[in-house]
């Protein structure tokens, strides 16, 4: 068995898969790199992931598949994995080959005394194109540094601190037992990913080193605003998702419910902000939708939604409403670094 599966979602990657490959190989024999071509038809990424299946054998797989989206690569890499742990590396991103090193040092030795954790954490450095000062996200706030601990030992999750997909490597049999399965043909699913096996998290382990690079920068990525408001159906997809996927009053213990909380507060209000950008009659109306399917789903957590500062925000009324809640974004925007 290897220690840990490292999945690589590729959909035309050819430009810069090698990149993010690359800075996976060194961690070596122990781990597996499942490189999952969604059905790239423009250039060679499948025969890319065929090379590097043939040159390191027993490290780096080629799976191919029809096209499903992200969500289904996710999928495709869960269900090919072999490692004790699994993380999600997008191809356009990668990793820092010397931390890599010593994440992996921390997962054996936790599997050789026993005690794997269910969820491992490390910081990501948001790498923006053109930005010479890297925003990294930390979590030395919220978490007990080089220890296991659980959520109850938590501490404080400043404003704008998630932990992201970038952030975390769970236990693969933890992934499965909460029956993690993403939807098809969807962007955005990696908040899904981080979301729903959170009320199954027992333990935790926080390193507080840059792991991962999220690549910011495309104007075809996913994260661009533009590219969003186009995709505002599949955000708004992914936000009535999470709030179907557990019952979030029954999660325990209080910190995790509240941060799951607001992570949801997050995501709606990102969708919110979404049509409200777009400037169109159509997406307010899906706005609309989308708080009233709260409302009708949960009137309890519809209500903290409606009534939180981010709520409040996204849904003042009339034009001057809508300028001002854009003018906050903005701020946000520039503050966080974000899209």
């Amino acid at each position: 068995m290897k220690l840990v599966s490292f999945a690589i979602p590729c959909y035309n990657s050819a430009a810069y898969m090698r990149h993010c490959i690359e800075s996976i190989l060194p961690g070596g024999d122990e781990l597996e790199i499942i490189i999952v071509d969604d059905g790239s038809g423009k250039d060679n990424t499948l025969e890319i992931a065929e090379e590097y299946e043939a040159k390191y054998p027993g490290v780096c797989r080629a799976v191919h598949q029809e096209n499903g989206g992200h969500g289904e690569a996710v999928n495709a890499g869960l269900r090919n994995a072999k490692g004790l742990f699994f993380k999600v590396v997008d191809s356009d991103d990668w990793l820092d080959s010397e931390v890599l090193l010593r994440v992996l040092e921390k997962l054996r030795e936790q599997v050789l005394a026993g005690t794997p954790v269910d969820m491992f954490v490390a910081n990501f450095v948001y790498d923006k194109v053109g930005q010479e000062r890297k925003k990294v996200m930390r979590y030395k706030t919220a978490f007990p540094e080089d220890r296991i601990f659980g959520w109850k030992e938590v501490k404080h999750f400043l404003l704008g601190q998630y932990i992201l997909m970038h952030s975390v490597i769970y236990r693969t049999e933890m992934l499965r037992d909460c029956g993690l399965e993403l939807p098809k043909h969807t962007f955005y699913v990696d908040n899904i990913f981080v979301y729903q096996p959170l009320p199954f998290v027992k333990n935790i382990y926080y390193m507080d080193e840059n792991l991962y690079h999220y690549f910011i920068g495309r104007e075809d990525q996913s994260v661009n605003e533009q590219v969003m408001i186009g995709r505002i159906d599949q955000q708004i997809r992914v936000n009535q998702f999470m709030a179907d996927c557990c019952n979030l009053a029954a999660v325990q213990p209080p910190k995790l419910r509240n941060y799951m909380f607001h992570y949801l507060e997050i995501i709606t209000t990102i969708s919110s902000v979404l049509a409200i950008r777009s400037g169109t009659e159509e997406n307010m109306e899906k706005k609309r939708k989308l708080w009233e399917y709260f409302r009708k789903k949960d009137l309890k957590l519809w209500w903290r939604l409606r009534m939180g500062f981010l709520g409040q925000g996204v849904n003042l009324p009339g034009k001057v409403g809508n300028r001002l809640t854009i003018m906050a974004y903005k701020l946000s925007q520039k503050f966080y670094g974000f899209n």
